[in-house]
């Protein structure tokens, strides 16, 4: 256990059975092998899972697991603060597939200084429960005061509990393992969800402090199935790493190398560990805000604002109602901004994924135009559409998915779903309903453009929400949009980006998304090194999904972006804590191990490779749109010079994407004819009794097929 402790492990993991509203303690020893946050995961869902046939994720039998890496807690550049979630999730088509999230902000560190590498949970509570973790204390507590709660408040309820000696979070005394008793000064990290999870919409999203959520998967939905209402983490412990000097040198090189002035931001920097910060559509950075980010972070992509409300919200929650509220409020921005994110902070609080509104929305005003929505319609709604954009019609429609009314019951399991019920299922083959892949929304970089995107997407789970190559896409196409120079031209990014890929990529070319290139074997191996990079050194190491990877960085010398850098890449992190030695590359054979696992449980659930293929749209009609008006990306001409190219109004053949996937099982070792593991490739990764579970289902994939 000590060895296990001096490389970044806690050295116990937690499995809550809440249907005896009791727990077990798992050493963590046994799965140090998978590394941590996805890997571990996936291999304590396959032990503790009794049924891993299962595809609906409220089902009792489910087990979510909520784990942390041995980066978590310390100061690993953009890997401190963040932990993985995965188990069968809900709102995919056509089946709940075992998934994945992620969440960051606080709560992986506080696991860790409690004690616990990872959280299993199993079995469903008789009532509601919330969980208190302080150290080695496990406390089960009634949360029917708490149920119908939204977030805020039931942080501040769990809080105000815990804050024993009603000093407001000054010295607090909590028991240690051995010390007797020990204080901290931290207040707990508490996970939640708010009235749509307890409804069980596939639209919740568990929340963490103010704007942390983990959304995509529809874990919420599980944990209010699971009459699970809360978790809060709190101990006085520490994180010990074989070589600290290692990871506070590697960090602050990172800082000089890759760093920028956070009042001076340089807002077209290229790449993304140094991009200045604040990823929020409705408020950018100015003199009345302020960064704010993760545990252990480098930079940030939060904001906290003088107005006091939109703090800590980002992204698509700050974006998805924005443009509605601009044209509403005739282009006042002040405005627009004032609603967005007052909005944002309200997803926040009922527990919702806004990615879900982000092209739902637009399709509903469509069947709105249509006459097949509204009061009376085909599909009733009391919401007026002519109001869509004003403050008081964006509450009423977050409402109605929080609390499972109106339309929010209608497509309470999903959009897609809730479209073939309702015989609308031409509206999504055609497109309108923006939904590429497994039931998910678009993710905004169409897949018929930024193909790998949709590749990776398509051959994994859910929308990979992983920006590894999408750099380029925010670089290239905000130059177009403001009229500034390229800093970049397109034959340099491919090299330096193609660099990185090795031994994968030995060619340029992989970066070519012209023609039929798109299908060809050297996209194939870029779309094999994105899953493995993103199965180990993203959702295992916990690198954050939108500062990594880092392929290419203008804000270096020689453009060169810190993924696998010898001095500053994610390998010297792990190393640094771990003290493995390993380097960049077999942390992609480590991903692919983890890949390989999960495509056998996806076998156990049904999955064959005729189910992986996208929307009908996706290979009949031409992509129209993008986050921009046109989708500048590198395209390679038939003289060999490499330029930037608008990629909007195409589509994929879905002849040659059958092939792609034929190909890329081969690759994989997987039986090429039906997408499922062989014995060979799982015992040659040490899972022979994996390969002895599907035989004894009949989804063990034919050897040489």
């Amino acid at each position: 256990m000590d060895a296990i402790r001096t490389r970044g492990y806690a050295g116990k993991i937690l499995h809550l059975r809440l249907d005896r509203l009791d727990h077990e303690v798992i050493p963590t020893e046994c799965y140090v092998e998978w590394g941590g946050g996805n890997g571990m995961g996936t291999a304590l869902f396959w032990d503790y899972c009794p049924d891993k046939t299962l595809t609906d994720g409220r089902d009792p039998r489910n087990v979510i697991v909520i784990a942390t890496s041995p980066l978590s807690g310390t100061s690993a550049p953009s890997a401190g603060g963040r932990c993985e979630l995965v188990g069968i999730g809900c709102g995919h088509y056509p089946i709940g597939w075992f998934t994945r999230s992620n969440i960051g902000g606080r709560l992986s560190s506080h696991m860790k200084y409690a004690g616990w590498d990872a959280v299993v949970i199993s079995g469903k509570a008789p009532h509601p429960v919330w969980v208190e973790v302080e150290n080695d204390r496990v406390i089960y507590h009634d949360a029917r005061p708490l149920w119908g709660e939204k977030a805020r408040k039931t942080q501040l309820r769990i809080l105000a509990q815990l804050d024993r000696d009603g000093n407001g979070w000054g010295w607090q005394p909590l028991p240690g393992k051995r010390e007797g008793i020990s204080y901290t000064t931290q207040k707990p990290a508490v996970i939640c969800i708010g009235p749509a999870g307890e409804r069980q919409s596939v639209h919740a999203a568990l929340v963490h402090d103010a704007g942390n959520t983990s959304a995509q998967g529809g874990f919420a939905a599980v944990f209010g199935a699971k009459n699970l209402k809360a978790i809060s983490f709190l101990g006085t412990g520490s994180v010990k790493v074989r070589d600290p000097m290692a990871l506070v040198e590697a960090r602050f090189r990172a800082k000089e190398r890759y760093g920028i002035d956070v009042d001076n931001p340089d807002l077209y920097h290229w790449g993304w560990l140094g991009r200045p910060g604040a990823v929020n559509f409705a408020g950018g950075l100015t003199e009345n805000s302020r960064l704010q980010s993760c545990a252990g972070c480098i930079m940030g992509c939060r904001t906290r604002f003088d107005v006091g409300y939109g703090n800590e919200t980002k992204c698509q929650a700050t974006q998805w109602y924005a443009f509605f509220a601009l044209d509403y409020y005739k282009g006042d921005r002040e405005k627009m901004a004032e609603v967005a994110l007052k909005l944002a902070d309200y997803c926040n609080d009922v527990g919702i994924n806004t990615y879900t509104f982000a092209t739902s929305i637009h399709w509903l005003e469509r069947l709105w135009h249509k006459g097949l929505l509204g009061k009376g319609k085909k599909i009733h709604t009391d919401l007026d559409f002519d109001e869509l954009g004003s403050e008081r019609f964006g509450f009423a429609f977050v409402d109605a998915f929080a609390y499972r009314k109106d339309i929010g019951e209608i497509f309470a399991d999903g959009f897609v779903r809730g479209a073939i019920r309702l015989g609308l299922e031409e509206e999504w083959k055609q497109g309108y309903l923006d939904y590429p892949y497994w039931g998910i929304q678009e993710h905004g970089y169409d897949s018929r453009a930024e193909v790998e995107w949709g590749y990776v997407s398509i051959l994994t789970d859910r929308d990979i929400n992983s920006h590894d190559f999408n750099a380029m896409f925010w670089a290239v196409n905000l130059a177009m949009m403001q009229g500034v120079p390229y800093r970049i031209e397109a034959g340099e990014i491919v090299r330096l980006i193609a660099d990185k890929l090795k031994p994968y990529v030995d060619t340029p070319d992989a970066l070519d998304y012209s023609g039929d290139n798109i299908y060809s074997n050297a996209v194939m191996q870029l779309v094999r090194w994105y899953i493995h990079y993103n199965r180990f050194w993203k959702n295992t190491a916990q690198f954050c999904d939108l500062r990594w990877a880092d392929l290419f960085d203008t804000n270096d010398p020689g453009n060169v972006g810190a993924t696998a850098d010898k001095e500053v890449g994610e390998q010297v992190y792990w190393n640094a804590v771990t003290g493995e030695g390993i380097d960049f590359v077999e942390g992609l054979r480590r991903g692919q191990r983890i890949y390989l696992l999960q495509n056998a449980i996806w076998a156990l659930q049904g999955r064959h490779r005729d189910m992986v293929h996208f929307a009908d749209y996706i290979y009949e009609k031409p992509a129209e749109h993008s986050d921009f008006p046109f989708f500048m990306w590198p395209t390679k001409d038939e003289t060999g010079t490499w330029r930037y190219t608008d990629l909007l109004h195409r589509k994929l053949d879905r002849e040659k994407f059958e092939d792609f996937k034929t190909r890329f099982y081969a690759a994989e070792g997987l039986d090429p004819s039906t997408g499922w593991p062989t014995r060979a490739t799982l015992e040659a990764q040490r899972l022979g009794h994996v390969a002895d579970e599907l035989a004894k289902h009949g989804k063990l994939g034919k050897e040489g097929a």
